[in-house]
């Protein structure tokens, strides 16, 4: 199809001609293949339009290393969310359309270090929030870190806790959102029954997620963490608990005895069963319904106590796992990831003794997903040294282990916070953008994955960069991990230990080539699963 000559004549505003070009694709020099099979759509783009709006295009057309893929894949992204994204970086203006668009498309603007996008998602998902997406909403506010949205949730959650509970959706939540609205002081419940009934739906449900029995009292404990230390059994009477929870699988008939005797007897010496709560104030708010008050609430909606409306929903709300977007919090990466879809990943459990972004993580350490147990080989610092990167650091390093394991991203450290003297001390209230570029090489020194990573990162800690895909590597073999950091700034390169072991598994680093070598101190800690 022809263009017609001197298209620019008719464009009076630059949004006007960035419309054009984009639609067009005149003049683009960079394709982008967005989304998974079979939904994957090519995009066109103009790397200069690309760069000039967000850091993150900028490093990946012109830093340290730049793409040369083309079409470049954009995996963790649906189409129509990264057209929006394109449409908003050209023209300044966005349509959103209904909940899950705002929500992914936030989850692209946050990628892409777009904050004035962000800011107008999260604008229309507290006007269209209901009972049946608050749990959602709120998983979702936590991710991107958007307290004020939080907050709007959990007010909802708290006023309107019946009708939460009762929505299908409630069985999907995460157990994190779970014991978040377990812990609440004021809900609008008749009974703490309501409570316990829903945990039980959720427990059961989570058990058919995992192929558990769901009848069996072990396996429905086992998936609710420590629900009990919230459930304020001593708040009900001795014939709703022996009616209700009385009778449920998830308590034993000691830990059924246990409870009942504490409710019946004042002074009981009985002691309640370790992890379960002692509270028995009662928390439940029970519906007051006033006739004329319910007709102006129904149509015009409520105001909580924060002075924010509660407006009916205007659009149904898709389950996460519909949008693809990657359960982890900080981590944002191109391509294509196991766990991209956000109901069906859950947040990682770190056990509370180790704090990975603090750099404490004992050599033998692992965190738990729901797919099984993630290790991290942690490098012994032997001496610190620190380099400071004026525009572009590389660093990377051989390395080979004595099993089969898969490799899922590697930890490096941040920054050093500068004085104004140029002496560099840690400042831990204070927090930076962090640019990486990170792969995984064989031998061959072919790419087998890599990740364009964007994260908000505190001084003087450690960051996890996971990659687009898992790659299984062999043992005794030969590989070569890279980052770039694409942020001015010190950086503790340091001299670390080239032999370590982690839960079994031997790792060697700086084998091979030396040449592959390079500040191979700023390379903290290889992320991987085995079995």
């Amino acid at each position: 199809m022809s263009l017609p000559c001197d298209w620019q004549t008719s464009k009076q505003k630059l949004s006007e001609r960035g419309q054009h070009l984009l639609e067009t694709g005149l003049w683009s020099d960079c394709n982008f293949i967005v989304g998974q099979e079979p939904q994957q759509q090519i995009l066109k783009g103009h790397k200069l339009f690309l760069a000039m709006s967000s850091p993150v295009f900028e490093a990946m057309f012109f830093g340290g290393m730049a793409e040369k893929n083309d079409p470049i894949p954009i995996r963790d992204v649906q189409p129509e969310a990264f057209k929006a994204l394109l449409e908003y970086i050209y023209t300044d203006k966005v349509e959103l359309g209904s909940f899950e668009l705002a929500c992914e498309l936030c989850y692209c603007a946050k990628k892409y270090m777009l904050p004035s996008l962000v800011e107008e998602c999260t604008k229309y998902l507290w006007c269209d929030l209901s009972p049946k997406k608050a749990c959602r909403a709120y998983e979702f506010a936590k991710l991107f870190e958007e307290p004020v949205l939080m907050e709007k949730c959990l007010q909802i959650i708290r006023t309107k806790t019946d009708e939460v509970l009762k929505e299908s959706s409630w069985e999907d939540v995460e157990l994190g959102t779970l014991l978040k609205v377990l812990e609440q002081d004021d809900l609008q419940i008749n009974s703490e029954i309501e409570l316990f009934t829903a945990l039980e739906r959720w427990a059961k449900s989570e058990c058919a997620r995992k192929t558990l029995d769901p009848a069996n009292g072990k396996s429905l404990k086992s998936v609710i963490g420590n629900a009990f230390l919230k459930i304020r059994f001593l708040s009900l009477t001795p014939q709703e608990f022996a009616e209700g929870p009385g009778m449920s699988p998830l308590l034993t008939k000691d830990e059924a005895f246990a409870i009942l005797m504490n409710i019946l007897c004042t002074g009981n010496k009985t002691p309640m069963p370790e992890g379960f709560c002692t509270n028995s104030n009662s928390r439940a708010k029970p519906i007051k319904i006033h006739s004329t008050s319910m007709g102006h609430s129904a149509s015009m909606g409520h105001s909580t106590s924060l002075g924010l409306p509660v407006m009916t929903s205007r659009h149904i709300f898709t389950p996460y796992g519909s949008l693809n977007i990657p359960l982890r919090s900080g981590f944002m990466n191109d391509g294509e990831s196991s766990s991209s879809a956000m109901r069906n990943t859950s947040p990682i459990l770190v056990d509370a003794s180790i704090n990975k972004d603090s750099g404490n993580l004992p050599n033998t350490s692992s965190v738990v997903v729901r797919e099984g147990p993630k290790y991290y080989c942690l490098r012994q610092v032997v001496q610190q040294t620190d380099c400071l990167n004026t525009n572009v650091l590389d660093c990377s390093v051989t390395f080979s282990v004595d099993k089969n394991i898969c490799v899922v991203g590697v930890q490096v450290p941040t920054q050093i916070a500068a004085t104004s003297n140029f002496t560099r001390a840690i400042d831990a209230d204070t927090s930076y953008t962090e640019i990486l570029y990170a792969h995984l090489l064989d031998c061959d020194d072919t790419r087998l994955t890599y990740t364009h990573f964007t994260t908000k990162a505190n001084f003087g800690a450690l960051v996890e960069i996971t990659f687009n895909r898992p790659v299984y590597i062999q043992r005794h073999e030969i590989y070569r991990v890279g980052v770039v950091f694409n942020k001015a700034g010190w950086y503790p390169v340091g001299v670390c230990s080239q032999n370590m072991s982690c839960d079994n598994v031997f790792f060697s680093f700086g084998v091979g080539n030396d040449a592959h070598t390079i500040r191979d101190g700023l390379i903290r800690s290889i992320v991987f699963t085995y079995h």
